[in-house]
């Protein structure tokens, strides 16, 4: 399965898809999953634009509403994670995933599907350590506080994930992992962004939870963005497994943000996004330690007296897949805010919460509660304690793995078929120029 990588999209997606599209007619081959790694910015209209944390000149309605109205559809199926400048109203709609427009799958503050055979799991948001042990409190109208730390990872996702016992092929992340740097060309990175050294030896590069994800989940194929810098690395595992790591830059003329990946995949298998059973599972049983209070949010851990391991056995499976019917993720997008009309308006105010059918439906089959449909309980409740979060999953009533054989050398060479874009702009598309090999396995405008 020929897979292309992005980095940070920044609401250009109309132009990625343009370049995919010209990729494949110059190259002759077919693109059958696109996955970006944050900053999407899935902006709808005006009013989404207010709840993303962004300065005023970077506050564009970009291209997303065209696909979301149904002006263009979706030519690739797309998979994506949320980073730190998002329209982070529409992306709380769907905390454990859901499509934001047709062919257009957000994988919730955390998430793992199945496409083909292919196992990927993702990790929404950046680290800081003053929300990190917090609930999911926040909710629109955000104040300027909510607008940055609703889209900062909580330990609850890395704990579910950490739950997970079987392999996955690929992981996103917005974030790089910590440490990842001493496992590719430190040198280099440090040559073309000096000011890393600094944050390198403090530290402060990257993100400790990512990295303990990295370590733990082993994953063959691990993305990331944020950085604005392409960075490759061989991390290996004292298993005696190796990730193969990959960070890329935005979206803009002439830099290193697009990349495809040829990975093995079942070929009797549809591509199409299914339900991963095991994660269903995880989420059914850790229902109880979802929080969406302002404080912090201890988990369980081995010297507590409660159950502190989540990872399913094949009884509790069973039971999922019994209650939770057919893993195949309905194609069941339905818009939920007016789309941009093309010209701007005067609306400078942030939309009221609103829940997402796909959500509410999610909810019910699994038996889980919607972190946002508890919030718009609560903001009715005067007094918040945890008996708003059930502590027993309650029904809602709101309405081919990797070739292991294949040698570090033959990542980074002509054998492995990865293609490069650097510039998307459309008059560079237009351009009479041809694609050149640059090195061994990567080729540029």
């Amino acid at each position: 399965m020929k897979i292309a990588v992005e980095g940070c999209a920044h609401g250009e997606l109309e132009t990625i898809y343009d370049t995919l599209q010209y990729l494949e007619q110059k190259e002759g081959f077919k693109i059958d999953l696109l996955l970006c790694c944050g900053d999407f910015q899935a902006s709808r209209n005006e009013a989404d634009l207010r709840c993303m944390a962004v300065p005023p000149k970077y506050s564009n309605i970009c291209s997303f509403y065209k696909y979301y109205t149904g002006l263009k559809t979706a030519p690739i199926l797309t998979i994506f994670i949320g980073g730190n400048h998002e329209a982070s109203n529409y992306l709380q709609e769907l905390p454990y995933g859901g499509w934001v427009a047709p062919n257009i799958y957000y994988l919730g503050y955390a998430g793992v599907v199945n496409v083909a055979g292919l196992r990927i799991g993702g990790l929404s948001g950046i680290y800081k350590g003053q929300d990190y042990m917090k609930g999911h409190f926040e909710a629109p109208p955000y104040s300027d506080s909510s607008k940055r730390s609703v889209y900062h990872i909580r330990n609850l996702e890395v704990f579910r994930l950490k739950q997970l016992s079987q392999t996955l092929n690929v992981f996103l992340s917005h974030d790089w992992p910590s440490g990842v740097w001493e496992y590719g060309d430190k040198a280099q990175l440090i040559r073309f962004k000096p000011f890393f050294e600094d944050d390198i030896n403090r530290g402060h590069l990257g993100s400790k939870p990512t990295q303990e994800l990295l370590n733990f989940l082993k994953p063959d194929y691990f993305f990331s963005a944020h950085l604005h810098c392409k960075f490759a690395a061989v991390v290996p595992h004292e298993c005696g497994k190796v990730t193969k790591f990959l960070a890329l830059d935005k979206c803009l003329p002439k830099r290193r943000f697009l990349q495809v990946v040829d990975i093995p995949h079942d070929a009797n298998l549809k591509t199409e996004i299914c339900y991963d059973l095991e994660w269903l599972t995880i989420l059914r049983l850790t229902n109880h330690l979802l929080s969406v209070k302002n404080v912090t949010n201890y988990l369980p851990g081995a010297h507590g007296n409660e159950r502190w391991c989540f990872t399913p056995n094949e009884e509790e499976k069973s039971f999922t897949l019994n209650q939770f019917g057919d893993l195949v993720v309905p194609n069941n997008f339905e818009k939920t805010s007016e789309g941009y009309c093309g010209h701007k308006t005067k609306n400078f105010t942030q939309p009221e919460p609103v829940c997402n059918s796909q959500t509410v439906s999610f909810c019910n089959k699994l038996l889980i509660d919607d972190p946002l449909s508890l919030i718009i309980n609560l903001s009715t409740n005067s007094v918040i304690d945890d008996s708003n979060v059930s502590k027993t999953p309650r029904k809602l009533v709101l309405p081919q793995p990797v070739n292991e054989s294949e040698s570090f050398e033959e990542f980074f060479s002509a054998e492995v078929t990865e293609t490069e874009i650097e510039a998307p702009v459309e008059e560079q598309l237009n351009s009479s120029k041809t694609f050149k090999r640059r090195n061994a396995s990567i080729y540029q405008k």
